[in-house]
């Protein structure tokens, strides 16, 4: 036998990792004392507990302390409690807790993977050299950024009490995610894990109480649906922070609605795994491997839709079965274990149950000869071929070791398969050819790019997903600013009631037209064929506009999205908005007169309203190729592009108040960013909006980048917010107005900012376009490794 023989013959012996400290860890523990409530641990009211297992065995590991909506509220008012002195320290005072932290999670971080492995079932190897060593380095990054917010985010200042609902997937680095940007910001914190894998929470919680956390400014409550539904719930918290589910998120939009928290979801993906022909097919199933059946598939962002090119596709999919022959399924603290179990009885049963109805509606499934080891929740690697794209499995996030994989023959296509889902979180783009994979990335709808590579992260790049994938993010600067706020406005919006029109009376006493929509580039009937007045404040009727409905919302959201605005250059966008300012200048006294005659202020007032409206497009314009992306370095061979992409089309509902002001503030950053937009104008003043129709004529702008309903604006607002094809929508008005624009946003998960019924300083400009074009764009981040 010659060495080669030997070595082709030999097997792998076993590499266990000991788990002797993780188990007197668990036995010197009082874990019916598991709530760690201002600085205290307590047994839960009710005295209720809950058990957590073993995935590997199904045996059980402790019995917990099992939080009650009493238990939240006693956290949520530690957390109050503690805010105003934890958000009045230092920077360099809370960078310094933060720092320490990171420090004692790096002198127990074997104990805390051992724990994670044990509890979640994800190989000794994942836990020990991804999850823990990238959960501290959140810790340590975000000292940094606690001491250098005034100088990054002047005007900003900690969000509040902050709800954090973390799934079971990655327990501790979900964690680290959500607490390390909370507590650089100021923020104070009530945390619930997820009730599968509470064990590297209540270890976190010691670290905090060794590292100087104040009381109340971390606390912990372990629990189910019961404790998460209090936390969304509760009156006191100021943000919620969700990881979970989809079908989840979309309940805490509508629960949190007209409430005022600020909240940030981060849900579930169908992410594309794109396999060009001159990709490195061996570099590419290796890239598979981890992107797919890496912690078993339990992964929001996993690579389960495999697009191969058609020319390469046989010989590719023969490659990826041979190499999950060689994966090997096991305890998961042996080293040499490449898939673990599932979580649980349910998820196993979930993963079954798809992969036999994807096999029904035609896929080939095909599973390795491996045997599954006794006992636990283990499934085996599954490949789905002869994937339609319709097929539950390359639709439905499975969760599991389960991949579909589908040919393409041209880049077009592969880009059309990959944005055919309702997710937009993650997509990994194989190619040698670096111009090709910069070419496909931008076309991609999702929140991450991997260039040659998968399941990259760090703290200093943002991570997040389009569509129902989520909105906000985590990581980086990005990430930090979803835990500040703005200071509210004092006031409430105020509506501006319609008189009723005067019989017979009209100024001038003419009237000659009613202005019609604005969609596609065309002036258009209304469908319903109504007419609703518009009078001065003392009833004299002004004119009349076209009272728009359900329909033309349809069809001006149709001409949106054929808009061909977003492909523009920021230099193009710049022009456009310079000559469209240029044109409203030059029709300046007109508007002014229009303004005065409608709202009834002095001519003075209403001129400066004007040119402070053009002063808005300006400098919107001004902005459209500055307000940039950024290079990241991350700590490993690899640079990460965090891009400025469009928000997509925007719907826009302008208040009453500064008519022209508002609607130009909210207009100009929109399209400065490649939006185009559905724009609703004052109910009271739509005239000022019907008027731009001419200056939107004669300044190149392209057909459908700007169209305007007039009528109704809490009908047609709620039309809108329902609207699926919809990315954006910004809304001011009363309080109820914004409740519900927020409740009925929850279908898509659209991108939705409301004034939640506050008044709205319109004079602070430079603020405002800060704000809003931030709103205008979606960051997504390219990463791009580099070296041999």
């Amino acid at each position: 036998m010659t060495i080669l023989d030997r070595f082709k013959a030999m097997d792998y012996g076993p590499a266990p990792e000991s788990r002797g400290e993780a188990d007197q860890w668990l036995a010197a523990r009082d874990l019916a004392k598991t709530l760690f409530i201002d600085g205290e641990w307590r047994a839960a009211k009710s005295g209720a507990r809950f058990t957590t297992v073993e995935p590997a065995t199904g045996a059980a590991l402790a019995e917990i302390s099992e939080a009650s909506s009493g238990d939240v509220d006693d956290a949520v008012k530690a957390a109050r409690k503690a805010l105003s002195a934890w958000r009045k320290k230092s920077g360099y005072e809370r960078a310094r807790v933060l720092y320490a932290i990171g420090r004692g999670m790096q002198r127990h971080a074997r104990l805390f993977a051992v724990l994670e492995s044990l509890d979640n079932g994800k190989p000794i190897r994942e836990s020990r050299d991804i999850d823990v060593p990238l959960a501290i380095r959140h810790f340590i990054h975000h000292a940094g950024w606690a001491q250098t917010l005034d100088r990054d985010f002047p005007g900003f200042e900690p969000a509040g009490v902050v709800g954090q609902i973390i799934p079971w997937n990655f327990p501790l680095l979900m964690l680290a995610w959500k607490i390390a940007p909370a507590l650089a910001t100021g923020c104070t914190v009530v945390l619930k894990p997820a009730e599968f894998t509470p064990l590297t929470a209540v270890l976190f919680a010691e670290i905090c109480a060794r590292a100087g956390v104040p009381k109340g400014v971390v606390n912990i409550v372990q629990g189910g649906p019961e404790a998460g539904e209090a936390i969304v719930n509760h009156p006191d918290i100021d943000k919620i922070a969700f990881t979970g589910s989809s079908e989840v998120g979309k309940i805490i939009r509508r629960a949190t609605a007209g409430t005022g928290k600020k909240i940030s979801l981060e849900l579930g993906g169908k992410s594309a795994f794109i396999v060009f022909e001159d990709a490195d097919l061996d570099s590419a199933v290796e890239g598979l491997v981890d992107g797919i059946w890496f912690n078993q598939g339990q992964v929001c962002c996993a690579g389960s839709r495999l697009l191969v090119q058609e020319s390469v596709a046989e010989r590719f999919i023969g490659k990826v079965k041979a190499r999950m022959s060689h994966l090997r399924l096991g305890d998961p603290l042996d080293k040499n274990t490449d898939i673990g179990p599932l979580i649980a009885p349910s998820q196993l049963a979930r993963v079954t149950g798809l992969v036999a109805e994807g096999a029904r509606q035609g896929a080939e499934c095909w599973q390795p000869a491996s045997d599954l080891p006794q006992g636990g929740y283990y499934h085996l690697p599954t490949l789905a071929t002869g994937v339609a794209p319709s097929n539950i499995l390359a639709q439905e996030e499975v969760f599991g070791p389960v991949l579909a994989a589908m040919s393409f023959r041209t880049a077009d296509e592969a880009v059309a398969l990959a944005n055919n889902t309702r997710y937009g979180l993650a997509a990994s783009i194989w190619s040698e050819t670096i111009n090709r994979a910069l070419e496909t990335a931008p076309k991609l709808k999702a929140g991450v790019v991997w260039i040659n590579g998968t399941n990259m992260f760090d703290a200093a790049c943002g991570f997040g997903g389009y569509r129902e994938s989520g909105f906000g993010r985590e990581g980086g600067r990005e990430g930090l600013i979803e835990y500040l706020a703005r200071a509210k406005t004092k006031g409430e919006y105020r509506r501006i009631e319609i008189p009723a029109a005067k019989a017979g009376e009209s100024e001038d006493g003419l009237i000659d037209r009613t202005p019609k929509l604005f969609i596609g580039g065309k002036q258009v009937r209304p469908d319903g064929n109504y007419a609703l007045p518009v009078t001065t404040p003392k009833g004299r009727l002004l004119g009349e506009v076209g009272a728009g409905n359900r329909k033309d919302i349809r069809n001006a959201v149709a001409a949106a999205r054929a808009s061909k605005w977003g492909s523009a250059t920021g230099y193009n966008r710049m022009q456009v908005l310079y000559f469209m300012a240029e044109n409203l200048a030059a029709r300046a006294d007109e508007f002014a007169a229009r303004l005065a005659a409608l709202t009834g202020e002095s001519a003075k007032k209403a001129r400066a309203e004007v040119e402070a409206g053009i002063e808005c497009l300006f400098a919107a314009g001004g902005l459209a190729d500055k307000y940039e992306g950024r290079v990241h370095q991350p700590p490993m061979r690899a640079v990460t592009l965090a891009l400025h992409e469009p928000a997509g089309v925007v719907g826009i509902v302008a208040p009453d108040e500064a008519p022209l002001l508002a609607l130009l503030s909210m207009l100009g950053p929109a399209l400065a960013m490649g939006n185009s937009v559905v724009l609703v104008p004052s109910e009271r003043y739509p005239l000022i909006a019907t008027d731009l129709y001419q200056v939107i004529e004669t300044s190149d702008l392209p057909a459908g980048s700007v169209n305007i309903v007039t009528g109704g604006s809490a009908e047609l607002a709620e039309v809108l917010a329902k609207h699926d094809d919809l990315d954006g929508l910004w809304c001011v008005g009363d309080r109820a107005l914004c409740t519900t624009v927020e409740r009925e946003s929850a279908g898509n998960l659209k991108r939705v900012w409301t004034n939640a019924g506050h008044a709205v300083d319109w004079s602070d400009a430079a603020r405002l376009a800060d704000d809003f074009l931030r709103r205008a764009v979606e960051v997504k981040n390219v990463w791009v490794p580099y070296g041999d």
